[in-house]
């Protein structure tokens, strides 16, 4: 991690764990958002943006998918780092699909936080919304990049798609809620609990919430009203990797998937639209999470699984 913008230390998967061995989440500190008004320090241009991502990584992949549904792909750049995590963390090294940096020339993602600031404490995550303009990072919280690209490039954006519509925020924000807590982070609280009992409350939860979108799928086509919000984004992000990394890696192996065919069917209809299906890359997905030598010193990577809603990913 970096302490006062200077790396430190080997990356290490668990960023901090309570007294029970729960594991616990870095917060995000870059919080701004993209704003209209002549005064406002990021504006909504097209060409001024860079989107730092990571095909492994669930909290990117769903800024991936708000950038294409919402069109905004020749107003953002994307520059993909490798899937594999090296002792710096996330590296720009060309190689397995992935890029250089040829804005800023790092070599590791950390230059590019202690780039936005000299003075930065903590661990460099993906994804990242750069400024080429100010030469700063405008964000690195998914969910605020997410609305940045459904609320704040205005003309800039497609309005095809609203990703949050006003008439079901309430609705949304509750979805989100139960999905953060239990599912989306539930998996890594499964799979870097330090103690048993914590594994096993968080696989609990993992698996409570799968019970609890099969019955909310059933009959239905989106987690929320009769139309495709951000929630379904959050849902797809975890639901994707599960059997390619959280049943295995993470032992998040209670039921298989196909325990919940209302889910599984789920699936097959976000994998149709090509914003969600181009953000599926599942040899990233399997080389990035069984490069976690904490959990897999050895780094073998599985040749499977190979479920027929993958059929349509990007190779």
């Amino acid at each position: 991690m970096l302490v006062n913008g200077r790396w430190t230390e080997d990356w290490q998967p668990v960023q901090e764990s309570d007294q029970e061995g729960r594991f616990v989440r870095q917060r995000s500190s870059f919080r701004d958002r993209i704003g209209s008004e002549p005064e406002n320090r990021f504006a909504a241009e097209a060409g001024r943006y860079q989107l730092y991502v990571a095909y492994i990584c669930p909290w990117a992949s769903r800024t991936l998918i708000a950038l294409r549904l919402k069109r905004l792909e020749t107003a953002i750049g994307v520059c993909v780092v490798d899937p594999r995590l090296s002792d710096q963390g996330w590296a720009f090294t060309g190689e397995f699909g992935s890029d250089l940096d040829h804005e800023n020339g790092a070599r590791h993602l950390h230059q590019i936080y202690s780039t936005a600031d000299p003075t930065y404490t903590g661990r460099a995550t993906v994804p990242v919304l750069w400024d080429k303009r100010e030469g700063t990072i405008v964000n690195n919280e998914s969910s605020d990049i997410l609305r940045i690209f459904d609320q704040d490039f205005g003309h800039l954006a497609s309005d095809d798609i609203v990703l949050r519509p006003a008439a079901l925020e309430a609705q949304i924000d509750a979805c989100n809620e139960r999905l953060y807590d239990d599912f989306n982070n539930g998996v890594y609280r499964a799979g870097f609990a330090t103690t048993q009992d914590a594994y096993e409350e968080a696989v609990a939860q993992v698996f409570a919430t799968l019970d609890w979108l099969e019955k909310r799928l059933d009959g239905a086509s989106w987690l929320v009203g009769d139309q495709l919000t951000e929630s379904d984004i959050r849902a797809f992000v975890t639901l994707i990797r599960f059997e390619l990394a959280y049943q295995g890696l993470f032992k998040c192996n209670l039921r298989p998937l196909s325990s919940y065919p209302a889910v599984v069917a789920y699936l097959h209809r976000l994998m149709a639209i090509p914003a969600f299906a181009a953000s599926v890359r599942p040899e990233h997905i399997k080389a990035g999470y069984y490069s976690i030598k904490a959990l897999n010193p050895n780094g073998i990577v599985p040749v499977g699984p190979t479920p027929d809603y993958l059929a349509t990913a990007v190779r």
